[in-house]
């Protein structure tokens, strides 16, 4: 079976199950499998596959049609240009994160004039590791501290840290929130991903995400709120004078965050849209 033969034979039964872009999560398969560039493809079209490669290709793609995402089948996705390490241990970093990588490295090469000369940023809540990464790699001078309360997750991240050669600019700790670091210290920026899908949503999500990817990162409480309200009163202390808080959040949560924040005497410099224009990111400060 050629190569050409194996790609539409898998969209096709890609197709079936219901699966997105089966065309392209076919291609992506076949070149992880053949440790191609996937571009490289279509100049092998008629390259004949072995029986093994057959078979291992026939496995990708069933495990594909039960919605397995193919990010976990590869084992790494791109995250602002940087391949991350991806298991059932971590979320799949989303293109909508990047937004708030870029939004964190702009501002941590200006950091406010109180800061030390070495910038540090929090990672709160650093899954794959991909925020922290990206803040490390694009800001040199950083220090950058990662926290999360899955010792699964962490040993994630630091595969990603080791993977781009920065296990010796990222300190990743164990715990729940802010009691995970070892002494009081203050940062110029806290970033965060947290969970924010409401537990009673979380069975409507898609098959990928629902049934593969780790519930703790996904739930948010009852509302999706708990893990910003936790933010809004803990975070203020280890936040330096002149810093930023920013924070990822869901379609239609923009309001309530505002409320939350706004109670807590944060004051809300900036809700940012994402690439469809819809609010995402929220910037805050305390006086």
């Amino acid at each position: 079976m050629t190569v050409l033969e194996v790609i539409q034979r898998s969209a096709d039964f890609l197709t079936k199950k219901g699966v997105d872009s089966p065309r392209l999560h076919a291609e992506l398969l076949l070149a992880h499998l053949l440790q191609l560039p996937r571009m490289q493809l279509y100049l092998d079209f008629q390259r004949e596959l072995t029986p093994l490669e057959v078979e291992s290709m026939r496995e990708l793609v069933r495990r594909r049609g039960l919605r397995e995402p193919v990010q976990q089948l590869t084992g790494s996705t791109s995250f602002c240009g940087l391949e991350i390490t991806v298991t059932r241990e971590v979320l799949v970093p989303r293109p909508e994160t990047e937004l708030l990588a870029e939004c964190a490295w702009v501002f941590l090469k200006t950091p406010p004039q109180t800061s030390p000369p070495a910038p540090s940023a929090l990672d709160f809540g650093t899954g794959s590791g991909c925020l922290a990464i990206a803040l490390a790699t694009h800001c040199p001078g950083a220090h950058v501290r990662a926290i999360d309360i899955s010792p699964a997750a962490l040993d994630v991240a630091r595969q990603n840290a080791v993977r781009h050669g920065l296990e010796d600019r990222i300190q990743f700790f164990p715990g729940d929130g802010f009691a995970a670091l070892p002494e009081a210290e203050e940062f110029d920026l806290i970033v965060s991903n947290p969970p924010y899908i409401p537990s009673g949503e979380i069975r409507s999500l898609q098959p990928e995400v629902r049934d593969f990817e780790p519930r703790q990162a996904l739930d948010g409480g009852s509302d999706g709120l708990d893990y910003y309200r936790r933010l809004a009163a803990e975070a203020a202390p280890w936040l330096r004078s002149g810093g930023r808080l920013m924070v990822e959040f869901g379609v239609g949560q923009a309001d309530s965050l505002r409320e939350v924040f706004s109670a807590q005497k944060w004051v809300v410099e900036a809700v940012k849209e994402d690439y469809n224009r819809c609010p995402r990111i929220l910037v805050a400060y305390r006086n």
